[in-house]
């Protein structure tokens, strides 16, 4: 167990939240990419009294501790996690519907969420119907396609402070912008929000289009091999000259280049399939190869889109993780 935790503490967040604590959790289980040491405490909450607790406990005893939602976009280190995990997930998933309005946890599948607004005739979320990934983080990323966002939609949104305390937030306040709100810097914890509908529409309507956006995204994504989705940003300046990252990685030769069991998709080379055992080092390794040689060719930096948490909690972007984590070529 993590010697920051000790076991009356953990007792305690026990007590406080039975049946939502597992010691010992796998993270390869949960992430997306099947890739992970073991959580020496993985918390998954039913709501935001829950949360607000949880985190005012934790910060009252000087515990450091990270937050994750369906890990669509993380790579667990290989050593697994050491500090307290909240995990915003399948016990938060509730939703509510009113005569123009849509109210969910953070934690419900975006997907999920979006048939259901499909189902009351509320028209406007479509463009999140093949989103792998959770309410909250969509919301915390102003996330969605076809260059439109969730933002646009939102009511408002309940989140918890760093010190547990619990704030409304107004669409005005949340400060969205395209992929990006205030929650990408506030330390707010995202756990429930309300999202209101102009525009009503005859559900198989609905329906036909967000299907042809599964079938779109299904014949130019990788669907059968663990991933998590785009491994790099799109750079505005490097698209005008050579197109977007998929393009250019495969330009260089790259589809099918692997490291161990961490692979560059065939179909789509800006994504990292793992074709078995892959280690998380394998695909850093990878991640730091392809961006050196598009450096080199186009003269411009790629950003990654995946994050990296390493077993302390410290969170990064791909790109920027030291040396010494990454595999010896």
């Amino acid at each position: 167990m993590n010697p920051l935790l000790q076991p009356h503490q953990l007792n305690e967040i026990k007590k406080n939240l039975p049946g939502g604590v597992v010691e010992n959790a796998d993270l390869s289980e949960m992430s997306r990419w099947k890739i992970g040491g073991s959580a020496d405490c993985l918390i998954r909450p039913s709501g935001t009294e829950d949360v607000a607790r949880l985190v005012s406990y934790l910060t009252a005893q000087d515990i450091p501790f990270i937050v994750i939602g369906s890990t669509s976009n993380l790579l667990f280190a290989d050593e697994g996690l050491r500090i307290p995990c909240i995990q915003i997930g399948d016990k938060m998933c509730d939703f509510r519907e009113s005569d123009d309005t849509l109210w969910g946890q953070s934690g419900i599948w975006m997907p999920f969420f979006a048939r259901k607004a499909a189902q009351n005739g509320f028209s406007g979320i479509e463009h999140t119907a093949g989103i792998p990934g959770t309410l909250g983080g969509l919301i915390c990323m102003n996330g969605g396609s076809q260059r439109k966002g969730i933002g646009s939609h939102i009511e408002t949104v309940t989140a918890v402070a760093p010190d547990g305390e619990i704030k409304e937030f107004s669409r005005e306040e949340c400060g969205f912008a395209y992929r990006t709100s205030v929650f990408q810097e506030n330390g707010y914890i995202i756990t429930e929000a309300l999202l209101r509908f102009t525009e009503r529409r005859p559900y198989q309507e609905i329906r036909d289009e967000m299907l042809e956006i599964l079938i779109s995204r299904r014949k130019k994504f990788p669907q059968k091999l663990p991933n998590c989705g785009s491994t790099f940003i799109s750079n505005p300046q490097i698209y005008v000259k050579y197109g977007p990252p998929g393009k250019v990685i495969e330009d260089l030769g790259y589809k099918g280049f692997r490291k161990g069991d961490a692979v560059v998709s065939e179909e789509h080379a800006n994504f990292i399939n793992n074709e078995g055992n892959a280690k998380a080092a394998d695909v850093l390794w990878l991640i730091r190869k392809i961006r050196k040689d598009v450096e080199n060719k186009t003269g411009f930096e790629m950003k990654a889109e995946v994050k990296f948490i390493d077993q302390f909690g410290v969170i990064k972007p791909a790109h920027l993780v030291d040396d010494h984590v990454i595999a010896d070529s």
